[in-house]
């Protein structure tokens, strides 16, 4: 038995329930979550694209990123990309994370920018947050030596990446971190802790957020929403029991503070969300168009 097959038993029995119905739901999600983890899948680089890789923002060996420089990037956007993998695994380098969207993007003379971050249980989810803060202070501040703009900067997350991005998205600005135009989460189940943490939820979540009902409010999202915040894009999947709900919820507080919150529910999976991405279709074709309005310099073709 493999250990997604024996994550799944445990998780079944700790819960009391069978693999059915929205656990079966919420059980496929977790396990794509946790297949995020698994080791990076190099990729072949698409013609004159440069990869500046591990560019340290910290002392820390996971506090580094990779850039993705288009050729003859000039004054260029930026996609500020975040792993998922349950906040404990992932990689920034993982194909799922970026080969479709460096493919994509980079070919309209986008910067895109992968990050990693220090992981639990060594660090917790409030470290997490400061670390991706001090990533894209960094990228920001590299951001015209490799023809980027650091006004430009679009932050995107997958899952525990879409949680962290969000975070950062319903507050102010760090210090030293210029105001970006906007951000993309992507199928995150955690965009209101406190409501996830008092519903019936697995027993992981316990080990990623605890018992203090004060934390699980510092690294929500949704309690964290404050008023100007940038516009954010709400990617969620249609097959999962509680990501649409966490997202359309967000998204009804964010617009009573005057923030826009856009909602997009695709009939794919939690996995799907993220690797499908800068595929040519109608799901990349909606990205794009919120990108768009975002700054028309990401309408531009090459």
């Amino acid at each position: 038995m493999n250990r997604h097959a024996v994550l799944a038993a445990l998780l079944m029995l700790a819960l009391g329930a069978p693999a059915a119905g929205p656990l079966r739901d919420r059980l496929a999600a977790l396990q794509d979550e946790m297949d995020e983890g698994g080791a990076a899948a190099p990729f072949a680089l698409p013609a004159g694209v440069r990869l500046l890789a591990d560019q340290a923002y910290g002392e820390d060996r996971l506090q580094r990123f990779d850039v993705y420089l288009p050729r003859n990037a000039s004054h260029a956007p930026v996609i500020f990309m975040v792993h998922g993998g349950a906040w404990r695994t992932g990689d920034k380098a993982s194909a799922q994370v970026v080969s479709n969207k460096v493919l994509r993007w980079t070919a309209r003379g986008i910067i895109v920018v992968s990050v990693n971050y220090r992981l639990l249980p060594g660090a917790s989810v409030a470290t997490q947050a400061a670390d991706v803060a001090a990533a894209l202070a960094a990228a920001q501040a590299g951001a015209a030596g490799w023809g980027g703009d650091r006004s430009k900067f679009v932050l995107m997350g997958h899952s525990a990446g879409a949680h962290l991005v969000a975070l950062l998205a319903s507050a102010p600005p760090a210090q030293g971190v210029t105001p970006w135009l906007g951000a993309v989460a992507l199928d995150s189940a955690a965009m209101d802790v406190p409501a996830l943490m008092a519903q019936r939820h697995f027993p992981f979540y316990d080990r990623v957020f605890g018992s203090d009902a004060a934390y699980w409010r510092s690294v929500s999202p949704a309690a964290q929403l404050k008023p100007g915040a940038s516009p954010l894009l709400a990617v969620c999947s249609s097959r999962r029991q509680d990501s649409c709900p966490q997202a359309e919820a967000y998204a009804s507080r964010a617009g009573a503070l005057g923030m826009r919150v856009q909602v997009l529910a695709q009939p794919l999976s939690h996995m799907e969300i993220n690797a499908t991405l800068g595929q040519p279709g109608a799901y990349t074709s909606a990205v794009e168009t919120f990108l768009a309005e975002l700054d028309p310099i990401f309408a531009a073709r090459p």
